[in-house]
Order: structure tokens, then sequence, then C-alpha cells
């Protein structure tokens, strides 16, 4: 089912009786395993406001997200977040839409730099489990009022509402750009070098390794020609020594491949995608390996994010990896797995008993029927929703 506009899915809302599973261009199905009436934003497209001197951009929710970066592109502007493509991992296809990336809080390899999506994120307008319009926030980057909301959607997975516009702030495409790879460095000592790479002054905006496959390992900069052409020269004088110089296209490529985690698709692992301090990644994956688990490891964030690819068999290895990101700090979610393991297996890390109470109580608030992707960030199963 695809409403055509806000009022028509408020109208939907307002009269469902039942669980929801809401979608935007259906490319993270397998991120969402929720079982109820669809429900497609793509109805919901078009640029309703573009500001290039002011760097802002509303459009409706389902806007292709190829559509807005046509548009933004003919002003020499860009998507500051990096949003991935998801269809290679997820073997979906689909069309990704630009709710769909806030609301799942999308963010690649220059998060770094640039933050994530919901840091972008001016103001939004969504309809509630209520099924009332909600707007929160503003159109301009001076206007920042309500500004908790709006971050509060983004990452909520559809939980609180449905996104029927976004207000987001971008960013101007830089003249060059450069990528130093070295290949064959252990996990440990790619990772320190990263961390301290991010440290300087040499404003990284990429930082990423894989620890499989020779161990490729890669910083980027961005920005003027001259800029760029300096921090390369100055990272590779001192914690780059020996490492290769890759630019324009061939480098561009290298990271469309770390956003997409290409490495990992259609592998027919079970795939894991883990937030943690990146000080702590190494021992975590070698605690991993130390138990018996194995996997593939693409670190990206200088080991602030890790990509797991485990074997597709049992829990998909939720008991071992839960553990060791638990004594780690931080969390794994479940990004694709056969159906029979996500039956069994939460989506997201369990939350301590406080934290569910809170998000137990916002979700009652925004979501009174329990109707929205219900199931999917804690409360009821799947199986009472269905």
């Amino acid at each position: 089912m695809g409403p055509a506009n806000e009022t028509e899915l408020a109208e939907l809302i307002r009269g469902a009786n039942g669980p929801l599973d809401l979608r935007g261009g259906g490319t993270r199905v397998a991120w969402r395993p929720v079982r109820g009436e669809v429900v497609s934003t793509a109805g919901l497209s078009g640029v309703h406001l573009y500001e290039p001197g002011a760097l802002t951009l509303v459009v409706g929710a389902g806007t292709p997200v190829a559509e807005v970066e046509r548009v933004l592109a003919e002003k020499g502007q860009r998507l500051a977040f990096e949003p991935m493509d998801a269809r290679k991992l997820m073997g979906t296809d689909g069309v990704p839409t630009i709710g769909g990336l806030i609301a799942a809080n999308v963010s690649g390899p220059r998060r770094v730099q640039a933050g994530a999506a919901r840091d972008v994120l001016l103001g939004v307008r969504f309809v509630d489990g209520a099924g009332q319009v909600v707007k929160n926030g503003g159109r301009v980057m001076k206007n920042v009022t309500g500004y908790d909301l709006v971050k509060l959607m983004a990452g909520s997975f559809g939980t609180l509402g449905v996104l029927t516009e976004v207000a987001l702030k971008v960013m101007a495409v830089p003249q060059a750009e450069a990528t130093l790879v070295a290949r064959g460095l252990g996990t440990a000592e790619a990772l320190t070098t990263l961390r301290a790479a991010l440290a300087t002054p040499f404003d990284v905006s990429g930082a990423a390794h894989a620890g499989f496959g020779g161990g490729e390992t890669l910083l980027r900069v961005e920005g003027m020609a001259g800029s760029v052409a300096y921090r390369a020269e100055r990272l590779r004088a001192g914690l780059c020594a020996g490492w290769d110089l890759v630019e324009g296209a061939e480098s561009a490529a290298l990271w469309r491949a770390v956003r997409d985690v290409a490495a990992l698709a259609g592998s027919g692992e079970a795939v894991w995608r883990i937030s943690t301090v990146p000080g702590r990644a190494a021992g975590l994956t070698a605690a991993l390996a130390a138990g018996g688990l194995g996997h593939r490891a693409l670190y990206d964030w200088g080991g602030g994010l890790i990509w797991l690819g485990v074997p597709a068999e049992g829990d998909g290895g939720a008991a071992a990896i839960r553990a060791a990101v638990q004594a780690a700090g931080g969390h794994a979610t479940l990004v694709r797995a056969p159906e029979a393991i996500h039956d069994r297996v939460p989506m997201f890390q369990p939350q301590a008993a406080g934290i569910e109470r809170l998000a137990a109580g916002l979700r009652a608030r925004f979501d009174p029927k329990g109707i929205l992707n219900p199931g999917l960030m804690g409360g009821r199963t799947r199986e009472v929703a269905a």
C-alpha cells in the first residue's frame, strides 16, 4: 500500500488496527523483519525547497536518493553523510529513498569528518502512530527549534513515526580527493595508524581497513587540490611512510566499495554491524577469533564501525558477538541473515532495563496503538505483533 501524500498516510494510520510494515524503497527489507501490512512512502516524493546558497534542501521522504544527488550535483553539492547503497549487500532491489536513510541514520565513511545523517538533519515532518501530523525543527541552519525531536527520529526505524518530509544541510563537492593505501598490515597496527591519522590536523575524511584478503588499509583526504596534495604528502612523510597514493576516480571507487560493504556482498554469510570504541575494535574481533568464531571484518571510522561476516548457521554468532560487544562497549545489529536466524535473534542489541523503560515510554507516546514496525526495536515480538 502506498499513500500518495501526507494526508492519505495520516488517514491510513488512523484507520489501522493491526501492525504496519513501513518501508521506503524496500532496499533494506532484511534489516527490518516486521510482519504486517506493508506501507510504502515512495509516493511522498519531490523537492520542496532547495537553497544552494544556504546549503539547505527540503524533500519528501519518499524521494529517491538518486534524484536528490542529481539535484545537488547540478549545483556542485552533495549529501555530507555519504550514505551507503545497501542493495548489493542485502541482495535486494528497489530504490533507496532519503526518508529511509534518515529513518535508519545511515552514515558512511565520511562520518569521521562530517558527522552522521542525524547531524545534518534540520527539520522533519512525520505522522505518528495516532495518525497525527507533526512538524519539528526548521528549514534553515540557524533554526534549531525542537532540535532534540529531530534527532530522535533519525535512527528510530519508523517505530516513532513515519517521515513525510526532511530538511537537510548539504555540502559542497570538494575540488579533489586522494587516498593513501597500504597492504598487508595487521589489524592492530592498521587501526592504530588510522586513529593516529584521525588525530592529526590533516582533516582525514575516511579511515578504513579490511581485516582479510590482503589487509588493505585506506586513508582519505578531500578539499582544494593544493591542500589535498599537501596533507597527503605530510601523512606519507610521517605515519603513512611507504603507502601508495591514488586520486580522483580511482580513490572514489575505493570508498564506494567501503561505503557499500562490497566485500561482504553476495557471500552468503550472516552480516553484523558493530559500533564500538575505536581503540577496542581490534581486541573485540581478536576475542571472537580466540573463541572460535570464524569471521571476516571490515573496519570503518578508524575502528568505530565493524562490518562482520560470519557463518549463517545456528544463531549467526549472536551469543558470542553480543557478549564480546557488551564487554568492549557498543552495540551489534544483525543486518543480514536467513529468516530462521532473524526469527530467533533480535535485530538490535538488547538494552539495559532503565534505557528500555525510557524507550518503551517513547514508543507508547508516539505510537499508542503499537502498530509502527512493532517488535523491531524492543517491545512486542514479531509473533505477538502478527
